[in-house]
């Protein structure tokens, strides 16, 4: 299983719309995407603007499907304007998961 953990910043003002727009992509990858196990956003109980996403995919093939679909391409689109800083992305293998 390949993961992505992605933290996210919007600038202040924009948390509603980044929220829309990444369960927007999660909205798509149920109806689209077999092959992306899971799609997980969370917003910071702490800090309503850091959201993070997990995201599983069943092999790297996947994932580039996923990472140059349209749908990730309109995020971009609509949550670049209001990034606060870069995007940390970490590409990982799954180790272990519990699922429930």
């Amino acid at each position: 299983m390949i993961t992505i953990t992605a933290v996210i910043r919007a600038k202040a003002g924009h948390e509603v719309v980044m929220r829309d727009a990444l369960v927007a992509v999660a909205a798509h990858v149920a109806a689209n995407e077999p092959e992306t196990i899971g799609f997980f956003i969370s917003q910071s109980e702490e800090d309503p603007c850091v959201f993070t996403t997990y995201e599983r995919f069943a092999d790297k093939a996947a994932m580039d499907r996923h990472n140059g679909s349209a749908v990730v391409a309109t995020f971009f689109g609509i949550a670049k304007p209001i990034l606060d800083g870069e995007v940390i992305l970490v590409t990982s293998k799954e180790v272990s998961a519990t699922v429930r």
